[in-house]
């Protein structure tokens, strides 16, 4: 495996394997990888040629209150991991390679923030989009693979690529997950002992909420998950929402696809999760069935 620091010699690297008639695999991250991270980069193994992994804490993407300063690096582990999954090159500049001076032109995002992670993050998806753009140009990849864990930041950045034109096809993969059915995170090492052990009823919520919307509506199942997950958590839940997918608006029977989201403030780690199902609000049932919160 290959390690570059320069936006100079990755693009270098990626003109030789492109003359040569290689396709390219991108997976970009912030590094402290999991297995997450690196079922993406066995799916890019697979369907690319050459697979470029990225390692860059992106600071546009950070709020002031947020955890930039904390948040978790490990390079020597970050780079056995990679190259034992098959990684051909680890791309690894540093925020002065990435940001030489304050940005001229930034990437404003107009649509799909507006709710879940977007509404209360303000910015954020400005500084994914802004830093993707450039790693786009950078790495000229074929393939972009992103798990669905953050299904917001996947639906923002298939629209970044269908506005723009960037000829990189967006691959959502599905999230990967503990035996217990939580998420895997890189923001996982923060739970308490206690908090991981409540940290399961998140994607049992999940579950229960796909039970839940074929009787009641949408409004009526978010308030169900949130019942419950305060029940059974001793996190603060940010959000619960239904909603059509990739749009990200109220669902109507029209949709072809809803996102049944969540957000969980622990003492020291944010949690996020959601599934992402076929529209089943055509499949409720009449008034007199529809389940009531209690």
């Amino acid at each position: 495996m290959i390690i570059l620091n320069s936006i100079q010699d990755m693009q270098k690297y990626i003109l030789q394997e492109k003359t040569e008639g290689n396709s390219v695999g991108f997976v970009p991250t912030m590094g402290y990888l999991h297995e997450g991270h690196l079922s993406l980069m066995e799916r890019a193994k697979n369907e690319a040629d050459i697979v470029v992994v990225s390692i860059f804490v992106n600071p546009l993407q950070f709020g002031p209150n947020e955890d930039f300063d904390r948040y978790p690096r490990d390079f020597e582990r970050d780079k056995k991991l990679a190259e034992e999954a098959g990684a051909d090159v680890l791309f690894y500049p540093d925020t002065k390679e990435m940001y030489p001076d304050k940005p001229v032109v930034t990437v404003s995002v107009n649509r799909r923030t507006d709710a879940l992670c977007g509404k209360s993050r303000t910015g954020h998806f400005d500084g994914v989009a802004t830093v993707l753009t450039k790693l786009f140009h950078i790495v000229s990849p074929d393939k972009a693979f992103f798990g669905l864990k953050d299904a917001q930041q996947v639906a923002v950045v298939r629209g970044l690529v269908d506005d723009f034109n960037f000829p990189v096809e967006i691959i959502g993969c599905e999230t990967k997950r503990e035996s217990d059915g939580l998420a895997m995170s890189s923001r996982n090492v923060y739970l308490s002992e206690e908090e991981r052990k409540e940290a399961h009823h998140l994607y049992q919520s999940l579950q229960k909420a796909q039970s839940w919307l074929s009787n009641c509506d949408s409004g009526e199942t978010e308030e169900k998950m949130i019942k419950y997950l305060e029940e059974h958590t001793a996190g603060t839940v940010e959000y619960c929402k239904v909603l059509s997918y990739p749009e990200l608006l109220p669902p109507v029977k029209d949709d072809k696809k809803l996102i049944i989201a969540l957000s969980v403030r622990f003492s020291k780690a944010r949690l996020i999760d959601n599934v992402i199902i076929d529209n089943i609000l055509e499949k409720q049932g009449s008034e007199e069935e529809k389940c009531s919160v209690i």
